[in-house]
């Protein structure tokens, strides 16, 4: 079993940061990739970024230039999402995901609120 935990959500005013941060932990032998998603209310689910076990980071391009993942060198399996310049429309519960072995892990979530 796999568990992803997220922590970092808040309300921010536009065009401010926040910095998210997800823990992989349990039976990780070699991961295909890590992601963060979000869902709006009343939307889908949507890719915001990933990044391959060999480091490769794609983003969504509604977040490129704003958005920064990364992951801890020291700890593979935890990934950060720097997000900076944020937007109203950025509001969203953000979700951590894992991919191994063709199986998706998610983590629960945090919700980001970007609001005046």
């Amino acid at each position: 079993q796999v568990q992803l935990v997220e922590s970092g959500g808040g309300l921010v005013q536009p065009g401010g940061s926040l910095r998210l941060s997800c823990a992989a932990s349990g039976s990780i032998f070699r991961f295909n990739a890590m992601g963060w998603y979000r869902q709006a209310p009343g939307k889908e689910r949507d890719l915001v970024a990933t990044i391959t076990s060999g480091g490769i980071i794609n983003y969504a391009d509604s977040v490129k230039g704003r958005f920064t993942m990364s992951r801890d060198n020291a700890a593979k399996n935890t990934i950060y999402l720097q997000m900076d310049s944020l937007k109203p429309e950025d509001t969203a519960v953000y979700y951590c995901q894992l991919q191994q072995w063709g199986v998706n892990y998610w983590g629960k979530g945090t919700l980001v609120t970007v609001s005046s």
